[in-house]
Parts: structure tokens; C-alpha cells; sequence
């Protein structure tokens, strides 16, 4: 239907190393790298769903669920044949939802649900939020009967709060499906394979008529074949284009484009039968996995790769064996005139890398320590890397290996130096958070690291940066628990965590909303890890963090658990920060009563209130600061007189101990 490709475009947009030595770059918000690199993304951020629904072909049964999912409170749960784009279609369904009503304008949510309630993260849905959860992985029928009681759940929540929700059934269990889900249920059919590749071109800027798309190899394709490699095929036409080596004509284009995705799988298995060698066999998967990179360079990876998989030097010198461009020539690998090594056919070398990973499991555990070590050869370009990266990853999880990524992404970060992050880690984790199959399963082991056990400086330094910039995107408040669990250890790194989640918070008025809770349930439910979290709470609590315009009632329950527990020296730049505030724009001056009012008239709290507003004034000669202080005390004065009021006249009570 509309899944993105995977064809690997060498296009940078961004800092390239054209010469020796690393280079790290921290990629940024918005994952670009992996658009760039064909890379399919889970991130449902405005601008990737507009990108989406330009190559979406509605399916039969679109209108139907449409027209069901208008009305506040709904819930529609889809069925579709595997291949068929009903993933691409539930977003789309939401999409469409709020460009009609304005949704995206107003500030609602669009966020993928995770399909278990192992995190801790609770739905709170609000009115017009869109929520799809995807349950099509879900293989086995214990599993399914789980996810179909906290969908219960989950409906009942949405249904009350009026927002919108798109689920997605797994295939091959409807004999499970409970029966009141049946209403609910709308059956999907397949879109024309034809107009998907069609739009696909179109958006590619690619000149043909409709008469180019007539063969009878493409029509088979198109009748068969899964959405996503009907959008591959797009893509291949475009690189092929691209490229500048397959002509100038949209029909050859076309044709070097479907011997890829029909003929690609067999000639790479011919050629590897064919090539008995150790290595000639590791200098083919070499080149596959460093294809675009420098002949050096990949000639240093391929006797890597040989020293890893224990296959014996050759007993002669280097000079009497056959030359390394005799050796590229008989594999088929050419050497071009800026000295990088590509195949002469287009994406054979994702054939030969999907043949190795395919047929040579038991070397599978050497090409994951062979990469760990080869993504960081001097020779390589920041993009040479990003591309070792997306195609090891995309190869480990096509096999159902999401460990060896993440092995990768510890090994990695735990050999970073001082405080610096490595950049190859957090490209193999926003990989493996970005994929549809395992995109889950990274997300667990991020809880389970962030929450449990010892953890080196660098690896909280990359699960912070995967939260802020990739989950932080895409599930807002799964990252808000994993950096709020990083946030509150101790190190450099935990410092780094806090910024990364008061900054996340600060963004959004619901997540401020939010963690303001959790962390006064935290304070209040583990005395014995309260300060940590008081601490952050109170940061959390100042002016500069606080959203605009202030959230009062949010205020007022942070400042309320704040005041009510010691320590009282944490109360100093929480409310000299408020009183600046104050100072600099009156239309704040709420906050003084406010803050007075979450005493709740405790005469020591209102004292400690009282002795820090005459720190803040000081002896200056502020005009500014002298009325906000003075107006401060007023506040102050009343609650006290109110308390008297209501407990008798008496003597003042003197401030209790801090």
C-alpha cells in the first residue's frame, strides 16, 4: 500500500568525512539518516503521515472504516492479508481523521500504543487523541488472548474520553477473536499493486506513460508481491535512475528494476555455489556489506572478516597470490573511477548479504563481532558507516537476530571515551526502534536496562539520546519512563537523562502533566529513594521548565508534595525562580498565591516562604523585586491570618526544623 523502501541512496545531506580519521556525528531530531537511507520508520510525526499519504492507495473497505472512526470514541479494528499495507492503512485512517477536524492544529495526540502493559505508562487519553496499536505480530494464541483483554481495557478508556483508535488484528486467529469485537471489525482488501506503484513513481518525479507499465512480469509482481516490495520496486526505478549506469530510458530503468526483485535471490545463490574459496566467498559478502566504500578499505574489512570467521593465512606473500582487482573482476565487482567498490548489477549486493545471513546462520554470531569492530575502520565516511549500520541491522532482524543489534549498541557505547556518545550506537538503536516487527522488543530492552542492573555512563548516554530524539517522537511517554529511570541514578551521565526528560516534559503540557504525578507518586511511595526524586520534581517545578502558560492546577500539586517534605534548601531556587518570574512579567503574579496556598497555611512552611522572598529582595534597591516581595508577604499575611482565624488566636508558631 504506501510502506517505504529499502533501497540504500548515497545522497548526504549532512557532514560527510572525505578524509582520514573518525568523524562522529550526533544525528538529530527526526532520524533524518534513516529516511535518506531507505530506512522503514515508525515514527508517526506530522511530516512523515503527510509523506505517507502521498503514495497511499486507498484499499476496498477504507470508506467503511473511515465513516466508523468519525464519530468521538471509536474504535475500529481492522483485518487484512499480510503484504497488504494494514499498517500503513490504520495510520492513514487516523491521518485523514485529523486533517478533517483539525486535530494536529489543536495539539492532539498521534502515538503508537505498545502492544503488552509491561511499561509503565498509562493510556490517559484526552478528547480528539488518536491512538493505533498493532497487533499484527502477534503470533500465538495465549499472547492474543493477553492483548485482547487490555484492548478491552484500552477501548472502554477511549470510548470515555472521547479520542479515536485504530487496532490492528493479527492474521490467522480470528478463530480467537472475542465476540464483541465483532461489530467493531471492518475487513481490508488489497489495493490495485499497480496504481501503488504508479503513485510511487509519480512522486518520484519519474516520466512514463501508463502503456511502460504493461509487461506481464510487472503485472505479476504487482498481483503478488507485498506492498512494501511493490514500493522497493518504486524505489529501485528511481535509483536505477539515479544512478546514471542502467541508460537514459524510463523502460530500462524498469527492467534493471524487476531483474532486482525476481533474479537478484537466485544469481546470488549461482555465485556462491560457484565460489567454493573462504576467500573469495568473504570478499564478496565484504564488498555486499561496504559496498560504495573505498577499495582500501574494504580490502582491510575482508581480512578482517577473515581473521574473525579463524579462516588461516595463506602460507605465500601477498606478492605471489592473485592481485585484489584480479580477484573484484572474477566476482563481478567493479571499481570505480573514485576508487569505490559497487556491483555492476543493481541491488545484487542486498542479494548477496540476504544469501549470507539466509544460508550461513552458524557464522552469524562472527559477522556480528566482525561489524562491531569493521564500522569503525578509519577509512570510512560518516555516511560509509550509517550504511554498515542499516544494512548489518536490517539483515540481523530480517532473521529474527534483534539481540545481535543490540549487542552491537551496548558494545559500542561502553567503549565510548569520557563523555562522549557514540554515534554508531545510537544508529543501530533508532534502527531497531524504527522497525515494525521488532520495534518492540528494542523498546523493552531499553526499559529493562533503564530500570534494573549496573549501566555504563555510555550506554545511558545512548539510551538517552534514542528517548529524546527517536521515542521522544514517536512513543513520548515510553520515553518519559526510560529517561525518568535514567534520570534519578547517579553519574555524569544521570545529569545528561534529566535534561533529556525535563526538556521532553517541557514540550508538551500533558507529559508536564504527567510527570508531575509520577513523581509525586515516586516521593511518596519510596521513602527511601524520595530524594532523588523530590529533587527532580522540583527542578522540574521552576519557572524556565514550567510550560506557557503556566499549568496552575499542575503548580499546585508539584509545589503542594514539595512543600511537605524536606529538604527546605531545595525550596530556594525553586520559588527565587518563580519570584524573578514574577519580577519580569506580571501576568504571572498568580504564581505567588499559588505557592502560598500549597502550604495549605502550615505555619513553618509559610515562614520558610517568607525568609526566602527576603533573601531574593535582598537590601537592594530593586523597585521590581521589593513590590513582588512585598506582595509575596500580603499572600503570606492573609494565609496566616486565615489559619489563626480558624485555629484560635494564639502565638506564632517558630519554624520547624529543617
Amino acid at each position: 500500500m504506501t510502506e517505504q523502501d529499502h533501497v540504500t541512496v548515497n545522497d548526504p545531506r549532512g557532514p560527510v568525512n572525505n578524509g582520514e580519521g573518525h568523524q562522529y556525528v550526533f544525528y538529530g531530531v527526526g532520524a533524518d539518516w534513516m529516511i535518506r537511507k531507505g530506512v522503514e520508520s515508525l515514527r508517526i510525526a506530522r511530516e512523515d503521515r503527510v509523506r505517507l499519504a502521498d503514495r497511499f492507495v486507498r484499499p476496498v473497505g477504507f470508506r467503511v472504516a473511515a465513516d466508523r472512526l468519525e464519530k468521538p470514541g471509536s474504535v475500529v479494528l481492522l483485518t487484512a492479508p499480510p503484504g497488504s499495507g494494514r499498517r500503513a492503512a490504520a495510520i492513514m485512517l487516523l491521518h485523514g481523521l485529523g486533517e478533517e477536524g483539525g486535530a494536529d492544529e489543536e495539539g492532539a495526540r498521534f502515538e503508537e500504543l505498545p502492544a503488552t502493559d509491561k511499561d509503565e505508562t498509562p493510556l490517559a487519553p484526552g478528547e480528539g487523541d488518536r491512538f493505533l496499536l498493532d497487533l499484527s505480530g502477534i503470533a500465538d494464541e495465549e499472547a492474543y488472548a493477553k492483548a485482547q483483554r487490555l484492548l478491552a481495557m484500552r477501548r472502554s478508556q477511549v470510548q470515555k474520553a472521547e479520542a479515536h483508535m485504530v487496532v490492528v488484528l493479527p492474521s490467522g486467529l480470528e478463530h480467537t477473536h472475542a465476540p464483541d469485537l465483532e461489530p467493531h471489525t471492518v475487513t481490508l482488501g488489497r489495493p490495485r499493486g499497480v496504481a501503488v506503484v504508479t503513485r510511487y513513481l509519480r512522486m518520484d518525479r519519474m516520466a512514463f506513460r501508463p502503456a511502460d507499465l504493461g509487461s506481464a512480469d510487472l503485472q505479476r509482481l504487482c498481483d503478488r508481491s507485498p506492498m512494501r516490495e511493490l514500493a522497493r520496486l518504486a524505489g529501485l526505478v528511481r535509483a536505477a535512475r539515479d544512478s546514471g549506469r542502467f541508460g537514459a530510458d524510463f523502460a530500462g530503468w524498469l527492467d534493471q528494476a524487476i531483474h532486482a526483485v525476481t533474479d537478484r535471490a537466485d544469481e546470488a545463490g549461482r555465485q556462491v555455489a560457484t565460489v567454493r574459496s573462504a576467500p573469495e566467498r568473504a570478499l564478496l559478502l565484504a564488498t555486499a556489506v561496504f559496498e560504495e566504500a573505498r577499495a582500501d578499505t574494504v580490502y582491510e574489512a575482508w581480512h578482517g572478516l577473515m581473521r574473525t570467521v579463524r579462516h588461516a593465512e595463506e602460507e605465500t606473500t601477498e606478492l605471489a597470490r592473485t592481485d585484489f582487482g584480479e580477484r573484484l573482476a572474477a566476482l563481478g565487482i567493479e571499481r570505480g573511477p573514485d576508487g569505490r567498490l559497487r556491483f555492476g548489477r543493481l541491488a545484487y549486493a542486498d542479494a548477496v548479504r540476504t544469501y549470507f545471513w539466509a544460508n550461513f546462520p552458524g557464522v552469524r554470531d562472527d559477522l556480528r563481532d566482525w561489524i562491531g569492530h569493521a564500522a569503525g575502520l578509519r577509512g570510512l565516511t560518516t555516511d560509509d558507516r550509517v550504511n554498515v549500520i542499516v544494512r548489518f541491522g536490517e539483515r540481523s532482524l530480517a532473521v529474527g537476530r534483534p539481540d545481535h543489534l543490540f549487542d552491537l549498541v551496548v558494545r559500542w557505547a561502553d567503549r565510548a571515551a569520557g563523555a562522549s556518545i557514540d554515534p554508531r550506537a545510537v544508529a543501530a538503536l533508532e534502527l531497531g526502534l524504527s522497525h515494525e516487527r521488532f520495534g518492540g522488543w528494542f523498546r523493552r530492552r531499553m526499559y529493562e536496562c533503564a530500570r534494573s542492573g549496573p549501566l555504563s555512563d555510555g550506554l545511558a548516554r545512548v539510551l538517552t539520546a534514542a528517548c529524546h530524539q527517536t521515542l521522544g517522537a514517536s512513543h513520548p511517554d515510553q520515553a518519559m519512563v526510560r529517561l525518568h529511570y535514567l534520570a534519578v541514578r547517579k553519574g555524569m551521565a544521570a545529569g545528561e537523562a534529566r535534561e533529556a526528560l525535563l526538556d521532553l516534559a517541557g514540550r508538551d503540557r500533558r507529559l508536564y502533566r504527567l510527570l508531575i504525578d509520577r513523581l509525586r507518586d515516586r516521593t511518596r511511595g519510596q521513602p527511601h529513594a524520595a530524594e532523588p526524586q523530590l529533587r527532580l520534581l522540583t527542578e522540574l517545578l521552576r519557572s524556565d521548565r514550567a510550560p506557557d502558560p503556566p499549568p496552575w492546577p499542575d503548580l499546585f500539586l508539584g509545589w503542594e508534595t514539595v512543600f511537605f517534605q524536606p529538604p527546605t534548601e531545595l525550596w530556594i531556587p525553586l520559588v527565587s525562580s518563580w519570584l524573578n518570574a514574577v519580577a519580569s512579567d506580571s501576568t504571572r503574579e498568580m504564581a505567588l498565591d499559588v505557592m502560598v496556598g500549597a502550604t495549605h497555611c502550615r505555619a513553618a512552611a509559610l515562614h520558610r516562604l517568607y525568609a526566602i522572598a527576603c533573601g531574593w529582595a535582598g537590601g537592594s534597591h530593586h523597585s521590581s523585586r521589593a513590590a513582588v516581595a512585598a506582595l509575596f508577604w500580603q499572600h503570606i499575611d492573609h494565609a496566616q491570618y486565615a489559619r489563626t482565624e480558624s485555629t484560635g488566636a494564639g502565638p506564632r508558631i517558630t519554624e520547624e526544623a529543617r
